[in-house]
């Protein structure tokens, strides 16, 4: 049994299979546009909550919101479920492909054996499509791998129903209501406004100032933890801008790339020069991540390291802080 359905590789997996479902349902969305709309860019820093032992560092917002928000501002209807057992997990997403339904599900990283290894870790919030199903395999439309995939039955149920932090519970979710035209317009000015909204919250572990909060944390790590705590630290900061879900350099390229769209779209030239903006702000944040990964890799040269890294985040932040005012002001 397999549905027709047309894999398309992206960024990030939850603007993926957003843009690749809402694809199959007839409306043609970029991965940018549903990135921007549904207000996916964020920062926001918890060091009350650790991830492998480290302070929780996102730097989007929560598993399901972009989708959601998306759909709000568009005026489309999805249908997400979560199940107590597997067995009804498994029904329901069968009943589906026997209707034709290709279907998002939120899943853990850590059993995904398409995955290499050494992105297999424990992650519970990756999203993929499934669209058929064999006698042994089920068919999966990952958005974040080249080609389509394969997971054997007793493997999707594991990765389905994985434990710990956003546990998936056999989540799915698919479109189950698309109007013909949408209005953009309204949609992109929404989600901008989100966006600014956020960045700029008066919230001390919120946006940029909870970036520049991190920038102050970093300075005390090497002092408060010790080297080796405070390099897990660094790399854990890394590994969530640069591995999980794409992150924070990443996230600042596929803005970039909406804005770039929307400048389009709602004939505002502003956009297209901000959009340029923030591609120099995504390499900062790029080039953060490599000078990072060399202090904890024991490779970096320079003296007083840790300040020098805080120094170049609180530049970043400041950036953004000044980026933010200037979007915000360019569509109000």
């Amino acid at each position: 049994m397999e549905l027709t359905f047309t894999h398309h590789q992206s960024a990030h997996c939850e603007n993926g299979v957003a843009s690749n479902l809402l694809k199959n349902s007839g409306l043609n969305i970029s991965e940018p546009m549903v990135f921007g709309i549904g207000s996916g860019l964020f920062f926001v820093y918890l060091p009350f909550i650790k991830v492998n032992y480290a302070p929780a560092i996102s730097y989007r917002t929560l598993p399901g919101q972009i989708f959601n928000k998306v759909a709000t501002r568009l005026n489309l209807k999805i249908k997400r479920q979560k199940f107590s057992s597997v067995s009804n997990a498994t029904k329901a997403l069968d009943e589906n492909l026997k209707n034709n339904i290709p279907t998002g599900l939120q899943v853990g990283v850590y059993n995904l054996s398409y995955f290499p290894d050494e992105y297999r870790f424990h992650f519970n919030a990756h999203n993929l499509v499934v669209y058929g199903k064999t006698e042994t395999d089920y068919l999966v439309s990952d958005p974040v791998m080249e080609t389509v995939t394969t997971l054997m039955h007793e493997e999707l149920d594991k990765v389905r129903f994985a434990k710990g932090a956003f546990a998936p519970r056999g989540q799915m979710y698919y479109p189950i209501q698309v109007p013909s035209n949408v209005d953009l317009k309204s949609a992109i000015i929404k989600g901008i406004k989100n966006t600014c909204r956020d960045m700029l919250a008066p919230m001390p572990i919120v946006g940029v100032r909870g970036i520049k909060f991190v920038s102050k944390q970093i300075r005390k790590w090497p002092i408060k933890h010790g080297t080796k705590k405070a390099n897990h630290y660094l790399a854990q900061m890394v590994r969530m801008q640069e591995e999980i879900g794409t992150g924070g350099g990443g996230f600042r390229f596929i803005y970039a790339a909406f804005l770039q769209e929307a400048s389009v779209i709602l004939g505002n030239e502003e956009l297209k020069e901000l959009s340029k903006e923030m591609t120099k702000i995504g390499d900062s944040w790029r080039d953060f991540a490599v000078e990072a990964s060399r202090i904890y890799k024991n490779r970096s040269a320079k003296e007083d390291a840790y300040n020098t890294i805080a120094d170049e985040l609180l530049d970043i932040a400041n950036r953004e802080e000044i980026f933010f005012k200037k979007l915000k002001k360019a569509i109000s």
